[in-house]
């Protein structure tokens, strides 16, 4: 398999510094909604969320990685899961989703990547043909501060930057917040 990204920082796990519950709490995810965590790494975003979403709620989890699909599979099997659902896709070509299915998109720590291989367009249209509209696009990144943990600094994206990108794209912004140490959300909101 080549190798089509040359941001090559997938398969690192946020889990040490990133309370899923802080930034589900920050989406307003709630019971019975479905959630898509777009490149969910080892899935521990997505498994949280599988717990307030609830049996009437759905989750996919969706990355580029077959590593960590399985990951994320042995977990909803050990765990013994129903309303979670694993997705093996690249998201800058499809989401293999119906349109309009989704309450709260999440994508964590990997926007920034998408921006410096000049995929954002298409990953933007693919995330608002499965958001419902008013649904939320949440994205997490890593605060631009020299020094900080994350990607070198001129691949870090500032708040400013993502907000950007979501205004661009046809959402409005519904709040910014710092979550945890190192990072902070941008909450976009879909525009009916």
């Amino acid at each position: 398999m080549t190798e089509k990204h040359g941001h090559k920082h997938h398969g690192k796990t946020s889990k040490n510094i990133l309370s899923a519950g802080e930034v589900l709490k920050a989406t307003e995810l709630k019971l019975g909604n479905s959630f898509l965590d777009a490149g969910c790494g080892d899935g521990y975003i997505s498994l949280e969320a599988s717990n307030i979403v609830g049996d009437n709620g759905s989750v996919y989890a969706l990355d580029v990685y077959p590593e960590s699909i399985e990951t994320v599979k042995k977990e909803i099997k050990t765990r013994n899961l129903v309303n979670i659902e694993t997705i093996l896709a690249d998201i800058t070509e499809t989401i293999p989703l119906d349109a309009e299915i989704i309450d709260v998109v999440l994508m964590a720590n990997v926007l920034h990547g998408f921006v410096s291989e000049g995929e954002v367009e298409e990953v933007m249209n693919n995330i608002s043909r499965v958001l419902k509209p008013g649904g939320i696009f949440a994205v997490v990144e890593f605060r631009k501060i020299e020094g900080n943990i994350g990607p070198p600094y001129d691949v870090k994206l500032s708040l400013e930057d993502v907000s950007n990108i979501l205004l661009k794209h046809g959402f409005d912004i519904d709040g910014t917040q710092l979550v945890g140490k190192y990072h902070y959300i941008v909450n976009g909101i879909k525009k009916p």
